[in-house]
């Protein structure tokens, strides 16, 4: 799954939620690559009921295809602490190695995150546009090497639900590490700037 150069993501929709779920498909023929899984622990669960998601710990653990039960298709996972202004993001490969972390800017109109390999060196930038709802993925150089889009999802599910819908598409050269850096962007965007 980490060879493409395209990903749709499509966020479960859901009344009164307590963790996500996302489909990741396949842009053109919406065949089902993978899912992601929020799994914060029970404790954190029920405190979502009255404190607000985005500054509890979190996991979301991306598998390839429609099993999130199936721990032999785990692929990688983001892990995120308690956070307050600035939240940091672990990359991890499905054995727990780091493959790289995001930590988010203080000040910026549509979001951002900076992009640090294993060894602490800023090797990225994933910025959002005014909006922020399209992000770009940058090497250090300036480079676009990535985009994040939204898609619009209908009315109804845009103004009733905070489910949202990404294509996330690479450029040049796929490398396995880019593909999981850039899908788990798109999963960070979600859990750390939409989601209430």
């Amino acid at each position: 799954m980490l060879s493409r150069q395209t990903y749709f993501i499509r966020e479960h929709v859901g009344f009164m939620k307590l963790t996500d779920t996302f489909d990741i498909l396949d842009p053109e023929t919406q065949d089902q690559l993978g899912i992601a899984k929020e799994k914060p622990g029970g404790f954190m669960k029920l405190l979502r009921l009255v404190v607000n998601k985005r500054i509890l710990p979190t996991k979301v653990f991306i598998y390839e295809g429609s099993d999130p039960d199936d721990e032999s298709k785990l692929l990688f996972f983001i892990q995120r602490g308690f956070t307050m202004f600035r939240s940091k993001i672990d990359v991890c490969n499905a054995d727990g190695s780091l493959v790289g972390w995001f930590k988010s800017k203080l000040l910026s109109m549509g979001g951002a995150f900076r992009v640090f390999d294993t060894e602490g060196r800023e090797v990225a930038l994933v910025k959002g546009d005014w909006k922020g709802w399209n992000f770009r993925f940058t090497d250090s150089s300036g480079n676009e090497i990535g985009k994040i889009t939204k898609k619009w999802a209908g009315i109804g599910k845009e103004l009733f639900t905070s489910a949202d819908n990404y294509i996330i598409s690479l450029e040049g050269k796929n490398e396995p590490d880019h593909a999981t850096l850039l899908l788990a962007a798109g999963l960070a965007i979600d859990t750390v700037y939409k989601e209430k």
